[in-house]
């Protein structure tokens, strides 16, 4: 089953569609893989990177999950501003997919948000928390530690967007925001340095960002 097919099955799920609207989404999902995927890449590649051309990532403006002294991450916020990926234009950066029910993500927060730390926030992180309660997703962070921002997705705009169909998923992004390289399920160490020696490949040969040892 391929990733648009399972988003149109998850959203009957979630909606509790009728059974005539259900037949009309998993048709269409159908029919759009054998005519190309979103953006009108090939099917199974939309914002996957290639060799000769990354694909840009899709702009995003999210919601705060909480600002900072109000019980969620010291760093998901400047007061009430959005989190976008506007705002670090020229700037290579990590985009994570999760949610606090999401069980792979219990053990791949907790990494990068001592990865965050260990770098002194010289790497950006950015999460986004999809289709979740911000109750539980600002305990969850609590939990785990993270300091990095966050922006809430609650209607999955933005995962829909990004081709995500299931958590967690992570994106690394160069400084052009082109997606250099796409991890499916919870990072490792060794994917997630990889990544990073992706998306900063021509800023560490150019000195523009040193990243601490």
């Amino acid at each position: 089953m391929t990733d648009r097919v399972r988003r149109a099955v998850r959203l009957v799920a979630q909606h509790k569609l009728g059974a005539a609207m259900a037949a009309l989404l998993v048709v269409a999902a159908i029919v759009g893989v054998t005519s190309g995927s979103l953006n009108g890449a090939p099917p199974g590649t939309a914002g996957t990177p290639s060799a000769s051309r990354p694909a840009v990532a899709p702009a995003f403006t999210l919601a705060a999950l909480a600002a900072p002294g109000q019980g969620g991450p010291a760093g998901s916020a400047k007061g009430s501003q959005p989190v976008s990926l506007s705002q670090y234009q020229g700037r290579p950066l990590i985009v994570n997919f999760w949610a606090s029910w999401c069980v792979p993500c219990q053990q791949e927060t907790p990494m990068l948000a001592s990865f965050y730390k260990a770098h002194g926030g010289q790497v950006v992180i950015v999460g986004v928390d999809s289709n979740d309660s911000t109750a539980k997703a600002i305990a969850f962070l609590r939990a785990k530690g993270v300091t990095y921002p966050i922006g809430a997705d609650p209607r999955l705009a933005t995962a829909d967007a990004y081709d995500v169909a299931a958590f967690p998923q992570t994106f690394f992004l160069d400084s052009a925001h082109r997606v250099v390289d796409r991890v499916f399920g919870p990072l490792t160490t060794a994917r997630l340095d990889k990544g990073v020696q992706l998306m900063t490949a021509k800023d560490d040969t150019s000195g523009k960002l040193r990243l601490v040892t």
